[in-house]
């Protein structure tokens, strides 16, 4: 029997089949050990083929082959990765300039493990209603600079209502992983795509001006105008899991364009001379923000720092 995983709670999975059962499944207890270095080795969006036992147990007992995935260092295992969702049209990266602030290295972090397996992403800057003056200036500088690297940006209140009438339209018939720091308003935005399902929602917390974690699973839901959203766990880190060095220039993507013309092929934009990657930066064609997130990623191979999770 073939079906969708609909839903991960950590040790049982729900599986909606083909013909339309919802099952909960189980994996087979050597599925584990073939090579997948993951704590999930099943993600939600997996479609998957199960078998149902005699005792009325069912076990999911293959994956069909992934078109993409959002992945991430484990929080705990630092060998091991975590798979966010499978096989999607695009990310919502739900970021914010206060209450709580996203910082630009976990933009970019996000984003370059997205290109790295080609999901395309869109940022959608929540909050508004709640920013100063100042606040909102920033917001504009930073929606710009992504916008001009390719990234579509949209400015949003979850809380009023304000600017969901343009990201709407964008999930018709798409399966999209909604994702982003805890207290971003993740859970607030699906209760108003989804009327109804009325998702558990959390105040900040004041004294750190972080989020407090609600969702504690991943959960696909489906869309009324056709297609899915998924609700993830919010993430304080990303800790990107199996980039090489050498491959990090092609998933920053203004770093590549400037790449091309630097006097050595294997430049790594640190130090070399001829370098024309270091000379967009100093003249401001390539974000510092940008360059730094860049090298962050580049000498920090360990990644501790980024990869704490709630």
């Amino acid at each position: 029997m073939k079906g969708l995983v609909i839903k991960n709670t950590g040790s049982w999975y729900t599986v909606q089949t083909d013909d339309g059962q919802v099952i909960e499944c189980k994996i087979k207890g050597n599925f584990r050990l073939k090579g997948i270095r993951s704590t999930n080795p099943v993600a939600v969006g997996d479609h998957v083929e199960i078998l149902v036992n005699q005792e009325n147990t069912a076990f999911i007992t293959a994956i069909a082959d992934r078109k993409n995935y959002i992945i991430r260092k484990s929080p705990n295992l630092s060998k091991q990765s975590h798979i966010l969702a499978a096989n999607l049209d695009q990310v919502f990266l739900v970021v914010t300039v206060n209450y709580p602030q996203t910082s630009t290295t976990f933009i970019d972090r996000f984003l370059a493990g997205a290109e790295a397996y080609r999901v395309p992403v869109v940022l959608v800057f929540n909050k508004m209603d709640m920013l100063d003056a100042e606040e909102l200036h920033y917001e504009q500088m930073m929606m710009t600079l992504y916008d001009t690297i390719g990234y579509p940006c949209f400015e949003v209140s979850a809380s009023t209502g304000e600017g969901i009438d343009k990201i709407r339209p964008l999930l018709k018939d798409k399966v999209t992983l909604l994702s982003g720091n805890s207290g971003v308003g993740k859970s607030t935005l699906i209760n108003l795509f989804l009327p109804g399902v009325h998702l558990k929602t959390a105040e900040i917390s004041d004294a750190h001006n972080t989020g407090m974690h609600t969702t504690t699973f991943s959960e696909m839901l489906p869309l009324p105008e056709g297609g899915f959203v998924i609700d993830t766990p919010g993430i304080k880190g990303f800790g990107t899991f199996d980039i090489e060095k050498e491959e990090l220039t092609s998933y920053f993507k203004e770093i590549f364009h400037f790449s091309k013309g630097c006097r050595f092929n294997n430049c790594t934009h640190t130090h070399e001379p001829g370098c024309a990657v270091r000379k967009a930066v100093e003249e401001h064609y390539i974000a510092e923000s940008r360059y730094q997130s860049y090298l962050s990623m580049l000498e920090d191979k360990d990644e501790n720092k980024y990869r704490e999770a709630f």
